[in-house]
């Protein structure tokens, strides 16, 4: 169960940088001055780095060591499992892309309007549910 926890807080932690992380961009878009455009610089560089990219980290470690110690033999061939595995790696590639677009602001190369960044910030809440539904109710 010691796993299980880690894993859950290491998720959490990742989620709340996927949540913010794509909020800050919506002002970053927005923002027209130095002083803010580099503020939120710092500040998506810290949450990508510091916060975002050691949860997912550790949420794919705990993960992995949870499906070698028990998971893969128990549910290997649970349809549901491949389900949550396949959103998960679509998560990994949202992930990626936001590291693209922290980038892209570090360099001024934004590309996107904030109404673009707001819809963007919606996936990785439709994964959630999604990936908590799938490993809760674990349907047939």
């Amino acid at each position: 169960m010691w796993l299980k926890a880690w894993h859950l807080i290491a998720m959490v932690t990742w989620f709340a940088g996927l949540f913010y992380l794509p909020r800050l961009f919506v002002y970053h878009a927005m923002s027209d001055d130095t002083i803010s455009n580099e503020r939120f610089k710092v500040m998506e560089r810290k949450l990508y780095y510091g916060i975002t990219t050691p949860g997912m980290v550790l949420t794919l470690v705990f993960g992995v060591w949870m499906l070698a110690d028990y998971g893969w033999a128990a549910y290997g061939g649970a349809l549901w499992l491949h389900l949550k595995l396949g959103l998960v790696a679509l998560l990994v590639g949202y992930h990626l892309y936001c590291g693209k677009l922290v980038a892209d602001f570090k360099h001024d190369r934004n590309r996107h309007g904030h109404v673009w960044y707001r819809w963007f910030n919606e996936a990785p809440v439709l994964a959630l549910i999604a990936i908590v539904l799938l490993a809760v109710l674990r349907p047939a």
